[in-house]
């Protein structure tokens, strides 16, 4: 196999967590907040929940992500796990000084965070249902196991490299800024995971009493 081929999947890898979402906003304020490690250890709770939905995948399983209680459950618990979380940016905004910023999370609690909002949300498991899944049946259909193996291997490489990437924009842009400039970047997190989670909501009510 020619390493472009690799390059192609680790691309595949960094295109999946690109997007600006739930995780990406959390990290982005988790950074400039606490630092690189808190950053970092955001992307690593939200790959947890990656590698778990991409064995569900490789396995089989995903009839078990199909059934509409398990995405009823899925778009409400990730909502409210994402409003929690924007209401609580929002109202502590004002309680940052750049002289605790970065004590003021521990890296279980961001740990934590990437991995919650990654597993509960139904956009991952679209993302992963639909890209890796259609991923892994054109590669069952020309190669075997081992070539499944290191094709997925390459995509988690391409998320790992992206965690790195924010985790060290975010150190270099933390030297900038003010208190003010970090206010202003944990109320508009807030408000982007409140949308999130407003939407998710809907999704779920809206497959709860169809």
């Amino acid at each position: 196999m020619g390493i472009g081929i690799y390059l192609s999947y680790v691309f595949l890898g960094l295109s999946l967590a690109a997007p600006i979402g739930p995780v990406n906003a959390v990290r982005l304020e988790k950074g400039i907040k606490n630092g690189f490690w808190h950053a970092w250890i955001v992307g690593v709770g939200s790959m947890f929940a990656d590698a778990f939905y991409m064995l569900v995948v490789y396995l089989g399983l995903v009839h078990l992500l199909d059934t509409p209680i398990v995405q009823i459950f899925l778009w409400l618990f990730g909502g409210f796990i994402l409003l929690y979380t924007g209401i609580e940016s929002i109202a502590n905004a004002n309680k940052i000084s750049l002289s605790y910023v970065r004590s003021r999370d521990s890296l279980f609690k961001c740990f934590f965070s990437g991995f919650i909002m990654s597993i509960s949300s139904p956009l991952s498991i679209l993302f992963w249902l639909g890209i890796y899944g259609s991923v892994l049946a054109k590669t069952a259909a020309s190669y075997g196991k081992t070539e499944l193996f290191l094709y997925s291997t390459m995509i988690f490489l391409g998320l790992m490299l992206w965690d790195l990437f924010v985790a060290g924009l975010t150190t270099g842009f933390r030297r900038f800024l003010t208190s003010k400039g970090i206010i202003v970047i944990s109320i508009l997190s807030g408000i982007s995971l409140i949308g999130f989670g407003l939407y998710f909501a809907f999704e779920g009510l809206k497959a709860l009493f169809a």
